[in-house]
């Protein structure tokens, strides 16, 4: 089930509101800029389906997007526990950024816990399948796919060079409950 528990950045482990329906959460979260929507395939898909498969299956909604938001490219990322880097990888997005672009994500299967910094409050947003997300352009956020991560995902870009993030050093995600205790 999605979930959104919002924290205020001073105190980042005492939650302020915890939502679990997707309309609350779509609402509360559209009043900070953020898209939150739940999606249906168009086909069946399975665990083993290609790239091409799930795009195909999602092809309406990633069009409709594609020309509302003027992205460029959509891709398919798909983590599991056995996945060599996920570690390294895991860490590298446990570290807040912004990005020139939005970063819009919607999962296919699986989960990820998106936290975004907004006005002084973290909006910890748990994504399951059939969530899609999209963070505006330059928003402070991170993600956390849990230590055994097990996700995928459809990614557009308007940036054809994909994932480019803006590190900003701050330690606040280290201070904030991750996926493992969402």
């Amino acid at each position: 089930m999605s979930k959104l528990t919002v924290y205020a950045s001073s105190e980042p482990t005492t939650p302020i509101a915890i939502l679990e329906d997707a309309a609350a959460i779509q609402e509360r979260l559209n009043l900070v800029g953020v898209t939150f929507e739940r999606w249906q395939a168009d086909k069946a898909i399975s665990k083993d389906d290609t790239q091409d498969d799930i795009l195909n299956a999602y092809k309406s909604s990633i069009d409709k997007l594609k020309e509302e938001g003027g992205y460029q490219t959509a891709d398919v990322i798909s983590l599991n526990p056995s996945h060599p880097d996920k570690d390294a990888l895991r860490q590298k997005f446990l570290n807040e950024h912004t990005h020139s672009e939005d970063e819009v994500r919607f999962f296919v299967r699986g989960q990820g816990l998106f936290c975004l910094h907004i006005d002084g409050h973290i909006y910890a947003t748990l994504c399951q399948q059939g969530d899609l997300i999209s963070v505006p352009a330059g928003v402070t956020h991170w993600f956390d796919m849990g230590s055994e991560p097990e996700f995928t995902c459809i990614r557009l870009f308007t940036n054809p060079e994909g994932w480019v993030a803006q590190f900003t050093g701050s330690d606040i995600a280290a201070k904030t409950p991750n996926m493992d205790a969402a």
